[in-house]
């Protein structure tokens, strides 16, 4: 039974789950939903995910909403990247908490308003650069010495903590700040099967961004 995931190139909550299933070698195909001309904000997809957001997984008459939740979702399908103990399942689920509350939310956001909403510089973006950065502190601390975050392999920790790392000059990081979480991103590029996320989901470049 193949998985259908809605999303679109520019998200990296999207791309977590779209990696994971990359990563699996999963029967999986991605459904553009066109988030910059407005879609999320419609009736029709309204009714597919009420919040409003990507991503949503499609697995026969299962729907699922929110990158976490369908993490796990895939883990359980995919238990190369469960955690195989209840000590790891805990941490794996520390880590992913973490994430979306204090590196994804920071992260996303910044780059939104950056690269997109295109805000420049303001007491916002100061504000979350600021949260972002101390979320990086501590993930380059945690990783030294590590060459994944919970487990010695990839779980689905990595790869929600990974989903907005691979575009470091959208949100004005140099990872040779980091040499940790660098190493950890090379490790992550290294897997077989590995895809950008501008190149793994539809929607880039943006026609706008086209040079005429």
């Amino acid at each position: 039974m193949s998985y259908q995931l809605f999303c679109f190139a520019q998200s990296g909550n999207a791309y977590k789950a779209a990696l994971l299933l990359q990563l699996a070698g999963a029967d999986w195909t991605p459904r553009f939903v066109d988030f910059f001309n407005g879609e999320t904000r419609t009736p029709d997809y309204r009714a597919i995910n009420p919040m409003g957001e990507v991503p949503v997984l499609r697995h026969g008459e299962l729907q699922l909403s929110q990158s976490g939740v369908i993490l796990d979702y895939l883990a359980a399908q995919f238990p190369q990247f469960a955690p195989t103990t209840e000590d790891e399942r805990r941490e794996n689920l520390r880590w992913i908490l973490f994430d979306n509350h204090k590196l994804t939310a920071n992260i996303a956001t910044l780059r939104f308003l950056l690269q997109f909403a295109k805000t420049g510089e303001t007491p916002v973006t100061a504000f979350l650069r600021g949260r972002m950065l101390a979320a990086l502190k501590i993930l380059e601390a945690h990783l030294a010495g590590r060459r994944y975050v919970v487990a010695d392999r990839l779980t689905t920790a990595d790869l929600s903590l990974c989903g907005y790392l691979f575009w470091p000059a959208e949100f004005g990081v140099d990872w040779a700040d980091y040499p940790a979480i660098h190493a950890w991103l090379q490790r992550i590029q290294g897997q077989p099967g590995w895809v950008a996320p501008y190149d793994l989901m539809p929607g880039h470049p943006r026609p706008q961004d086209v040079a005429g």
